[in-house]
């Protein structure tokens, strides 16, 4: 336009020419914002490509978040009380695992008092496959009434010494009560921010009962020349106090708030047991770390239970002093948890456990094969003090080993399901005692730790698994 207005000639045109020139150049500078709509495309498209990457807000929240969300011992404030019930239902647990004298009370053969040991498998059973139908319906507070409920009424029955065949009734039903506190505890501790370290102080705690419990009972017995049952006055107490303790710490863990909890965590009301004991991934974490855990536990008790009769039989101990090498291994249990359950995190639980097997099977050769009574103690002990955080530390690799929805209901059935080694396998060193003599205990423990470490190689790596989770 602007070149055939300069042919057609004239001054006037030339004034007219330049107007043009430049108002068409204005004019056509409105398609210079033209990159902008190129430029707007391209962010159209970059943000539709955001929009694709953004989660779905119909869809359950991301891992990530749930991860920000996740609870800590102190928060919300309501859990403050909560966990201290737990410690203390854990106290309980551990004062309620010795039983004194009955031979000589009942005159009863090894294999027979054994089923003081076997008869708690029924309620640990029975506890691994109620946990979650207890949980769902009853809620935490209704778990912690049944469990200490279920402890004052196997005290009361105990302690006034009835014929032995309801006396097996009775620890049937504690054994109940440990397994119902066992699993729950466990399974809500587990799920807190920093579980390695609440869980080694947790199980401290019961290592703490454990302690004072054969220091209690010995001095009673020994010392004041009290019977045998006279330690359950005791544990009425300590029960009577633990129904107060739990019920206030747990009274609004309503079973509503137990399954908005669950579908809160993991975006799934699902989880139930049958999930967690026959379907991938959960089958396999959950029944490796149920039997490693079976194995473990049996270990614990049989080598507390029937580490005074071996000192004072194969060692030829005193009664007391052998009385305090069961508190020295216990005391090491609860020195191990507390100490190593802030350094097996930085190792990595699955290379810590596999060490701690190792040496614990030194100590045990030691405890063995040198046949003198104060050699046997200090090895006992610094044995107690190496299996410690086996227990707390397996919680903590099934919770990284397994999708969130299943931490409740796996955790609480390898708990109360291993918690029948407590039972199992003290029973079967009665009863090899009863036709071998004690001397057996060795090399069953011995044994019993190589298999356990075999149990445990067969878990999964926890990077293994957390690359198959991204992939």
């Amino acid at each position: 336009m602007a070149s055939q207005f300069h042919g057609s000639g004239g001054s006037s045109t030339a004034v007219v020419e330049m107007e043009p020139v430049y108002l068409s150049t204005g004019k056509t500078t409105p398609p210079a914002p033209a990159p902008a709509p190129a430029d707007s495309s391209t962010r159209r498209q970059s943000s539709d490509e955001e929009k694709q990457d953004a989660p779905d807000p119909e869809c359950p929240l991301p891992p990530p978040t749930a991860t920000e969300a996740k609870e800590r011992w102190n928060y919300p404030r309501k859990n403050v009380r909560r966990v201290l019930s737990c410690f203390y239902s854990f106290l309980v647990l551990g004062a309620n695992d010795a039983a004194y004298g009955l031979q000589d009370f009942y005159g009863l053969e090894y294999i027979i008092i054994s089923l003081v040991f076997l008869s708690p498998f029924i309620g640990y059973t029975a506890a691994a496959f109620l946990n979650n139908f207890l949980h769902t319906r009853l809620g935490r507070r209704g778990v912690a009434f049944v469990s200490s409920g279920s402890h004052l009424v196997a005290y009361v029955i105990v302690v006034v010494h009835p014929p032995y065949p309801v006396l097996i009734v009775a620890f049937a039903l504690a054994g109940f009560g440990n397994g119902i506190a066992d699993a729950g505890w466990n399974a809500f501790i587990g799920n807190l921010d920093r579980a390695n370290e609440l869980l080694g102080f947790l199980h401290g705690i019961y290592g703490v009962g454990a302690v004072i419990s054969p220091l209690i009972a010995t001095a009673m017995i020994t010392k004041a020349g009290l019977p045998w049952y006279a330690f359950y006055y005791v544990m009425i107490g300590l029960a009577s106090l633990e129904i107060l303790v739990t019920g206030a710490g747990f009274w609004q863990a309503t079973a509503r708030e137990y399954r908005d909890f669950v579908v809160a965590s993991s975006g799934s009301s699902s989880g139930g047991l049958k999930e967690v004991l026959f379907e991938k991934p959960g089958a396999r974490v959950a029944w490796l770390c149920a039997i490693f855990l079976l194995g473990y536990v049996g270990i614990e008790v049989a080598l507390g239970g029937w580490i005074v009769e071996f000192m004072i039989k194969v060692r030829h101990g005193a009664a007391f002093e052998s009385g305090i090498t069961a508190t020295g291994f216990w005391l090491g249990l609860t020195v191990g948890r507390f100490i190593l359950g802030f350094i097996t995190p930085k190792i990595g639980e699955k290379l810590a456990i596999t060490i701690y097997l190792v040496i614990a099977m030194g100590f045990e050769l030691l405890f063995w094969l040198v046949p003198q009574f104060i050699v046997s103690a200090v090895a006992v002990a610094l044995q107690g003090f190496v299996i410690g955080p086996l227990f707390p530390a397996a919680i903590v690799v099934m919770s990284k080993l397994l999708p969130y929805h299943l931490h409740v209901s796996a955790i609480g059935f390898a708990a109360a399901f291993g918690g029948s080694g407590a039972a199992i396998l003290p029973f079967g060193v009665g009863a090899i005692a009863q036709a071998k003599g004690v001397q057996v205990l060795q090399p069953i423990i011995l044994a019993l730790f190589a298999a356990i470490l075999l149990i445990w190689c067969c878990l999964p790596r926890i990077e293994q698994k957390k690359k198959q989770d991204r992939e």
